[in-house]
């Protein structure tokens, strides 16, 4: 049994909830607050003991990790007294704002013998397994190209001042806009993207501030940048294009190109969101020349656009986004819950917390390592605030490979040997080469 201890009780902490039930293994010992209004409401809805301070909760020795929710401008002070009294910390992401900190934070972890990890933890779930075992079944190739779209939707049109959790706590519109997209979102992608692929080497971005009035209230700084886009120069040679907004339809989906084929995940916030895998032909590339083959799917499907859907490979807690058994529910928020996990998204958020006590009971490496996530702030930070001129930059942190999660590469499946391009598509080749001549 993993005892743990929340410090914050926002909006992302009914979140966390969503999947308790599914983990079985990790007992909360208790939640704490600075509002104490907020920590007796979750309190009561979960039925959780409450700290009346932090130096309480950290003074309970029966806690194996403190899960710090507080908002992004309180993570160092909190992870740093979480270390100093001795305990391992699970952090929201980013560690901090300021990367001097950050490092700091992981220096004490290390000199101490603590675990310092923390979100996000989406390289854990059903999609990516099955996006790195079909990339090392070699299943588009040689992977050369990313691209990666992280757009919220236009927050201007959007009344998230209205939008609250299920026990009512309100949506921290002010501090997202504040902190930036990039600086709240990014590291999705950037988990993905450099767990497969390598540290960043060396990076290009720019970002800038498009869209004034999003909210009522006034923001400090008010014009924190909307938009980003950066270019990542990854060590295992392939290049990324990541792109964050609040100004833009929502678009969280990721392709990998190889030099053979791509695959693609329509929505990263979704542990188990469909995998498609095409495999390239002459008919397919000639055929995506066709307007209406290229946005008409059934039609294109025809001619291999599309490719075909993977059967996602399954892990130890997949069960846990596929149904919702929070407490003291109504029936609006049961099919909200519904609707939210079949179209929207679905995130076990236990999980990363579940991956790091797993891993520490039996003695191995973090799946997760503070250097990683170390990385992944320093590039959360490098893109946001490359600004309307842009910055060419290098990386000062880096870390070791990581491994893919266990099991997935002894997966059954071999996603290279069992694609195969339809009839039609393999027919259709005579076809496409008299075109093709005079």
């Amino acid at each position: 049994m993993t005892r743990i201890a929340f410090v914050g009780c926002g909006y992302v902490f009914d979140i966390y909830m969503r999947t308790k039930w599914a983990h079985p293994e990790i007992e909360i010992c208790g939640v704490f607050d600075i509002d104490l209004t907020r920590s007796t409401t979750v309190a009561n809805h979960y039925a959780v003991k409450i700290y009346q301070s932090l130096d309480l909760l950290l003074a309970d020795t029966s806690i194996d990790f403190v899960i710090n929710l507080t908002n992004i401008q309180s993570h160092f002070a909190v992870t740093k007294q979480a270390l100093l009294s001795g305990r391992n910390v699970y952090s929201e992401k980013p560690f901090t704002t300021d990367l001097s900190q950050a490092k700091e934070l992981v220096d004490l972890a290390n000199a101490k013998g603590l675990i310092l990890t923390g979100a996000p933890c989406n390289i854990f779930t059903d999609s990516i397994a099955t996006l790195w075992k079909a990339l090392k079944d070699g299943a588009i190739g040689r992977p050369v190209l990313i691209y990666a779209e992280l757009d919220d939707n236009p927050a201007h049109l959007m009344n998230l001042e209205a939008v609250q959790s299920p026990t009512g706590a309100p949506f921290p519109v002010a501090e997202e806009l504040q902190e930036g997209c990039t600086v709240e979102h990014i590291g999705y992608h950037l988990a993905w993207i450099c767990s497969m692929f390598g540290p960043v080497q060396s990076f290009t971005g720019f970002s800038k501030y498009l869209v004034e009035k999003k909210i009522s209230k006034p923001l400090h700084p008010h014009d924190t940048a909307d938009v980003s886009i950066a270019c990542l120069n990854l060590a295992a040679g392939v290049i990324a294009r990541v792109t964050c907004s609040w100004v833009a339809p929502r678009n969280h989906g990721f392709r990998v190109i190889g030099d053979q084929g791509e695959i693609w995940v329509d929505n990263i916030f979704h542990d188990q969101s469909a995998v498609y895998l095409e495999r390239f032909s002459r008919v397919s590339l000639a055929a995506r020349k066709s307007y209406t083959l290229r946005n008409q799917p059934l039609f294109g499907s025809i001619f291999g656009i599309g490719g075909r859907r993977l059967r996602l490979v399954r892990r130890w807690k997949s069960h846990a986004v596929e149904s919702d058994k929070g407490a003291n529910r109504s029936w609006k928020q049961k099919f909200v819950s519904w609707l939210r996990r079949r179209e929207i998204y679905a995130q076990d958020k236990l999980l990363g917390i579940a991956e790091a006590a797993r891993a520490a009971k039996a003695g191995q490496p973090q799946p997760m390592p503070a250097e990683f996530l170390l990385h992944l702030n320093e590039i959360a930070l490098l893109v946001q605030r490359s600004g309307p001129n842009g910055v060419a930059a290098v990386p000062s942190t880096s870390f070791e490979p990581i491994s893919s999660p266990s099991g997935v590469l002894n997966h059954a499946t071999n996603y290279s040997d069992t694609y195969s391009p339809r009839l039609t598509e393999r027919y259709l080749t005579r076809i496409v080469d008299v075109l093709h001549r005079r």
